[in-house]
């Protein structure tokens, strides 16, 4: 039995995996595919992947790209959400917030530097025409950090998956202004070089055990009920994320890594681009 480490985050992209871990299907192939769940997110999980911590990460394509880029010795192996992540952006629903322009130069809490929370705030700054030098952040590590520092006034405002934090708009804990989409595909599977060279065929089993459930994922009976249960969401919504929602079995094209690497050092996130080869394997 060959032990493999995977992470990513604990929300409902990620059933798939749980599914076929649960199932047996990677024991059958004879690998312990060991899952982490990693609250804090994008940062964190490419630490992770740098600090020999994990050998799979299912990460935040922005994040994995900036962070290989700087020097993590990682690849991204495969696309595994095509569609775009929405970022809904929350205030505290007590606070006197209410549209995205009264967010202005105010401060964003965020998970960690180099994380989702981090990054797409810069997309998000572009897109309201805001100087990002201008930006500001407070760290909080997870969704929890946020409702605390929003509730004390420490941050003004948090992007996060909308439908994650549906939830904490529905109890009255945070208000909705608006929405952020990633302008490219959100998910992807990065593999620590080392991984990639040394068990080229385990990574393969991986990958088709873990395609063949996210090509018939929508179909499983009842999905989106045990999704609703699983990560406590109203029903309505989970549909409507399921009809947003767009798994990938291929591999991350060269003209989209183009869009993301040109939009990236654009907004100063990045200080170089680099070839295609050092990012995708």
């Amino acid at each position: 039995m060959k032990a493999i480490r995977i992470v990513g985050v604990p929300e409902h992209f990620n059933l798939p995996w749980h599914l076929c871990i649960d199932d047996g299907e990677f024991e059958e192939a004879g690998i312990d595919l060991q899952w982490t769940d990693v609250p804090e997110g994008t940062g964190k999980m490419c630490q992770m992947l740098r600090d020999g911590e994990t050998d799979i990460a299912v990460i935040l394509t922005e994040g994995i790209v900036k962070d290989i880029i700087a020097g993590n010795h990682s690849k991204i192996i495969q696309v595994y959400v095509k569609s775009p992540l929405i970022w809904g952006i929350h205030v505290d629903a007590k606070s006197n917030y209410k549209t995205i322009d009264d967010l202005k130069n105010t401060k964003a809490a965020i998970s960690r530097y180099g994380s989702g929370s981090h990054l797409m705030s810069f997309v998000n700054a572009q897109n309201n025409n805001w100087n990002t030098k201008n930006l500001q952040f407070e760290i909080v590590n997870t969704i929890n950090g946020a409702v605390d520092a929003l509730t004390a006034g420490k941050a003004d405002y948090f992007m996060w998956e909308r439908f994650m934090t549906k939830p904490l708009v529905d109890n009255g804990t945070f208000r909705k202004v608006d929405d952020c989409p990633t302008p490219w595909p959100c998910f992807v599977i990065a593999v620590r070089n080392e991984i990639l060279e040394n068990e080229t065929a385990v990574i393969k089993q991986i990958l088709d055990i873990i395609n063949t459930t996210t090509e018939e994922f929508k179909q499983i009976p009842s999905i989106d009920r045990t999704l609703a249960s699983k990560y406590n969401q109203k029903l309505e919504d989970i549909q409507e994320w399921l009809s947003l929602t767009h798994w990938s079995q291929d591999q991350l094209d060269e003209k989209t890594l183009d869009k993301i690497q040109k939009q990236l050092h654009t907004l100063n996130i990045i200080e170089k681009t680099a070839p295609y080869e050092t990012i995708v394997k």
